[in-house]
């Protein structure tokens, strides 16, 4: 879940992912209307890829990304569960729960 976080932390990261839930798209259009450089946009690719948040697949000489949506519905997920909020049906967090404090639901 750190790894997610870390991913989204980054403004230009998030703009990738939102180009990405549009459709699947190969590298040099994903990182055109950027005004980075090349090994900059590989580098975002990277800890986007290293997070799960995407994936790639090889179609010739291009690579094509892929937005992995349930990584990340799973990490807000379980970052939404160690708040407390979340858990089935509505109901709070259990309170045999250890990120649960004493007394308090």
């Amino acid at each position: 879940m750190n790894k997610v976080f870390k991913a989204l932390a980054d403004p230009t990261r998030r703009r990738v992912l939102q180009l990405l839930r549009e459709r699947p798209m190969p590298a040099g259009e994903l990182a055109e209307p950027f005004p980075v450089s090349k090994p900059t946009m590989s580098a975002h690719f990277a800890i986007l890829q290293e997070a799960g948040l995407v994936e790639t697949e090889k179609v010739g000489r291009s690579v094509i990304y892929r937005l992995k949506m349930s990584v990340l519905e799973e990490a807000l997920l379980g970052f939404a569960q160690t708040l407390g909020v979340g858990w089935p049906d509505g109901l709070p967090a259990p309170s045999h729960d250890p990120l649960v404090k004493k007394g308090r639901p």
